[in-house]
Formats: C-alpha cells, sequence, structure tokens
C-alpha cells in the first residue's frame, strides 16, 4: 500500500488494496475473508483468506477511470484540463460542463463554461506519436484561458503510444510559469474505475498541497467528500470547527490548505488515498472511525474527531442535542417504512453506509449490489471497515454482489431480492432497469444525501416519496421486454453463467 509521491504515477487499487470487482455470496462471508488484510488486527474468529474473483465471460458496460480523473480536475477553479486522447474520450465533458455550472451556483464561484481542451489524437499519431499536439495544446490552453494549474489527462490511446507526458509538463511548467499536472488514468491500467480518484488525488498531494505549511489550523478540519452540498458544517461547526471542503468541487486555496488542518475525514473508500497521504506526508491525522451512517456510527465518530482536535469537553452536549431534534421525526420515518423491504447499489463504502442507513430505518435488507470490493483502505485500519460493521451491528445481508455495473448480472439479483425499492448511486442504468422491472427507484446523485444524523431522515423521506410511483412504473413494467434469452430470465444468481461456464471447462475462480 505505497504512497510514493516522487512518482507521477499512482499504485493501482488492485496492487494497494486488493481491489475485486466480482464476487457472490453473503456480507458477512466477504468480510471474514476480506479480514487477513489487516494483518491480524481483526477479532473476527478467522484467519480470513485470500479474496478470490469470480470470472466473467464477458463485460456488457462499465466506468473509466479516465471519466473520473477528468471530471474532478476540471471541477478545480480557476484550472484548464487537456485531455491527450481521441476526441471521443472528451465526450464526457458534456456532462462535467452542466455539472460545473450548476456547482458553481451552489458555490459562489463566476458562472461559465469550465476550461477544457483535447488534443484530438488521430491514426497518424497513434504510429507518430502526440507529443506535438501535446505541447502545442499547452499553450493553447495557456493563451486561451491563463489558468492557475493545467491537468493533463492521459487516456488508453496515449498509454499505447507510449508519449512521454512526464517531460512535456516538466518543460512547458518552467516556461510558462505555471503548474502542469500530469494524471496517468489510462482506462486500461486498472480494472476498476474508482482508480481514477486515486489518480486526482495523487496530483494534489504531488503537487498543489502546501509542502511547508508552518503552524497548523487548530480549529480547520479537512472533509474530503465525493461531492455535493455542505452538510458538515452545521454539525462540527458545533464542536468549533472549520470545514476544508474539498473534492466533488475544488478552490485551489482549499487544496493548499489541506496540509494545514487539524485533521482530515473522509466520506468514501475511494477517498482514503488523499487522506492516507496527508497523514503519511505532511503529518495531518486521519479520523480513522466509521462513515457517520446512521445515528450510532454518527456518535462514534463525532467522538473520534473530538478526540484528535480536543473537544472532547463539547461533543457530547452536541450529540445529546442532535439526538433530540431527530427523536420525533424519526419515530414518523419508521413507522411510515414498516414491513418495506429495501435494495442498495452503489459502489463500495456508499453502499454499506446506504445499507447501514435503511436498517437503522427499520427496513428489510437481503440483497445488495456494490460497484467494487476494497479488502481494506489505505489507512489498514480495521476502525474503517464500513461492511463489517454493518454485518456486526445489524447482521448479515445474505446476498451481497460485487459487479462493476454489469446490467445482466443486476437484473438477477434485483429478481432474486424482489424489493419495495432500490436505493441507486446516480440516476443511469441501474434506475433505467429498475424502472423496466416496476421497482421505485431513489436515484442519489449526491452522496452527502445518506450522512450524519439528518441524513437518515433525507434517506427516509426520499424512499418516502418514490414508494407512490408504484402504480406508474407497474404499468411500464407491463410494456417492457428485455433481450435476454428465458433461461436467464429465470435465474435468480447474477453469477450463473459464470458458474455454468466453469464447470463445462473445470476453472477455478481467479485469484488476486
Amino acid at each position: 500500500m505505497a504512497i510514493n509521491l516522487k512518482s507521477s504515477i499512482v499504485e493501482n487499487r488492485e496492487q494497494r488494496l486488493g481491489t475485486i470487482i466480482r464476487w457472490e455470496g453473503s456480507a458477512a462471508q466477504l468480510v471474514q475473508d476480506s479480514a487477513f488484510t489487516y494483518g491480524g488486527q481483526v477479532d473476527c474468529g478467522c484467519t480470513g483468506k485470500r479474496l478470490c474473483e469470480e470470472n466473467s465471460p464477458f463485460t456488457q458496460a462499465s466506468m473509466c477511470a479516465e471519466c473520473i480523473t477528468a471530471t474532478q480536475a476540471i471541477l478545480v477553479q480557476g484550472a484548464a484540463l487537456i485531455q491527450h486522447s481521441p476526441i471521443g474520450c472528451a465526450s464526457s465533458q458534456a456532462f462535467t460542463c452542466r455539472y460545473y455550472r450548476d456547482l458553481s451556483v451552489q458555490r459562489g464561484w463566476k458562472v461559465e463554461d469550465p476550461h477544457s481542451l483535447c488534443t484530438n489524437l488521430t491514426e497518424d499519431d497513434m504510429v507518430f506519436g502526440g507529443v506535438a499536439k501535446l505541447e502545442r495544446t499547452i499553450r493553447d490552453a495557456w493563451t486561451r484561458h491563463h489558468p492557475k494549474v493545467i491537468f493533463i489527462a492521459t487516456s488508453c490511446a496515449t498509454g499505447i503510444i507510449g508519449d512521454d507526458v512526464d517531460s512535456v509538463a516538466q518543460r512547458l511548467e518552467k516556461e510558462l510559469g505555471v503548474k502542469v499536472i500530469p494524471l496517468f488514468c489510462e482506462g486500461f491500467r486498472a480494472k476498476h474505475w474508482s482508480t481514477g480518484w486515486d489518480v486526482i488525488e495523487h496530483g494534489i498531494l504531488r503537487q498543489l498541497v502546501n509542502k511547508n505549511p508552518g503552524k497548523k489550523q487548530e480549529d480547520l478540519i479537512n472533509v474530503i467528500h465525493l461531492g455535493g452540498p455542505d452538510v458538515f458544517t452545521p454539525l462540527l461547526s458545533q464542536l468549533g470547527l472549520r470545514i476544508n471542503l474539498v473534492m466533488g468541487g475544488n478552490d485551489l486555496d482549499k487544496l493548499s490548505a489541506l496540509s494545514e488542518a487539524s485533521a482530515t475525514v473522509t466520506m468514501c473508500s475511494v477517498l482514503s488515498y488523499l487522506a492516507a497521504g496527508l497523514e503519511r506526508e505532511y503529518g495531518v491525522p486521519e479520523v480513522k472511525a466509521t462513515l457517520p451512517y446512521g445515528i450510532q456510527a454518527t456518535d462514534e465518530w463525532l467522538r473520534e474527531i473530538a478526540r484528535i482536535t480536543h473537544r472532547e469537553d463539547r461533543v457530547e452536549a452536541v450529540i445529546a442535542s442532535e439526538h433530540a431534534k431527530l427523536e420525533a421525526p424519526l419515530k414518523k420515518v419508521r413507522k411510515a417504512l414498516a414491513g418495506k423491504k429495501g435494495f442498495v447499489a452503489a459502489g463500495a463504502a456508499f453502499a454499506h453506509g446506504l445499507m447501514a442507513d435503511l436498517r437503522e430505518l427499520g427496513v428489510e435488507v437481503d440483497g445488495a449490489y456494490s460497484f467494487h470490493h476494497d479488502p481494506t483502505y489505505d489507512s489498514n485500519d480495521p476502525r474503517m471497515d464500513m461492511l463489517a460493521y454493518v454485518v456486526n451491528k445489524y447482521g448479515d445481508i445474505p446476498n451481497y454482489t460485487v459487479s462493476n455495473d454489469q446490467q445482466f448480472q443486476a437484473y438477477a439479483a434485483l429478481q432474486r431480492s424482489k424489493p419495495d425499492f432500490t436505493l441507486s448511486r446516480h440516476g443511469g442504468n441501474m434506475a433505467l432497469l429498475t424502472a423496466r422491472l416496476g421497482i421505485p427507484t431513489v436515484p442519489i446523485f449526491y452522496s452527502n444525501d445518506g450522512l450524519g444524523y439528518q441524513g437518515l431522515l433525507t434517506i427516509g423521506n426520499s424512499v418516502l416519496r418514490v414508494l407512490p410511483r408504484k402504480t406508474f412504473l407497474d404499468d411500464i413494467a407491463a410494456h417492457s421486454s428485455f433481450p435476454y434469452k428465458q433461461w436467464w430470465l429465470d435465474q435468480t444468481d447474477p453469477y450463473a453463467l459464470t458458474k455454468l461456464m466453469e464447470r463445462e471447462v473445470d476453472a477455478d475462480p481467479v485469484c488476486q
């Protein structure tokens, strides 16, 4: 689990964390099998084992690490992004442009289109190289926009060519007097797109964080989140803390100040790299506690923040006050959701947090669909294992599927669970699939929605808003069809096809 800031290339998640993207079983079994990665620190009555992935005969669709990296880079205020790629890789900027403008309104920035360029690599460039195009595009970015920082996002094409992006970036940085940061995020570099987060975090740690912070700001705490409104200040300000909210829309001054804070908290496992790097390289301690989903987890999260920032004398009053405010509305939501069954489809720790929220609301959850699984985080601290927390506090999830968002597998998982509703990260394919199955869905774009005490109410009320759509969705389901053969329509095991093929060729699962 190396963090090497001397290199411009980040070690991918498979090597660093043992990330897997294909698995089927119970959540309790996955927790047990993941335990070995903590080096014997977990007291689970087991020794654990190396995680084995299921094979898959094909991939129906997926996300790209470059898209993740490029989106986060372009959300840095005052930045210009260059995608060193064919023009098709830049098509995601249609979404990012809207996202940036929406975010600008929320943050009080100037509302404008983000500054993005593409080197537009062609067949000739694949033969003769694209370095000259890259150098010209960097100069164009400077001439047009005079940005405070220029990011270069690589692509599968540049990885195949082998362009020396580092040398170009270093030479133009000296010439132009502006930071030029290469982000090596080729889509084939890692098997899961979450590596794209590591890439942008690595670039921030190497070249944007203040390397000589001097005196720490004792009342400043870094909150690294996936994006969305600031739900942290109303809670943590009661402890006398100021929030340095980064990722999902960044200010360069805030990124620089990351090394000056008294502590760092992260809101998802895909953000653990930045927090671990700040602790190891700049001495900013990471808050090692379960993510604040549900009442008890939020209590312990606040207590750990108070301990690290020396505010233990205030925290119990804050917790008591929040409990009192939550009691009546939470009782009402729980009563309305009694007897309902939910299903969660999201990435790793975010999925685990949503499962905790639903269980806390009294909703049955017997199935979930996680886009990847990290056996450990960059902290390598078992206190941050959200899946283990969910299993130990609320009980097992008997049908737990890990899949990198394969629609044919999601179909089988939903058929098996038959939930009353789903919680789905983003709108996207999962929400479309559930609609065609007649299942009401809460598409969650901002992952902050389920955090903290108020997050319970946010999730609960969101579910109550979509449940009345059931009749309408039943009509959609009645007029929908799927391109699968009847054999697959009858399956309830997302990996039935894989297991059938393994029996035919007598193959074993592929071990990491």
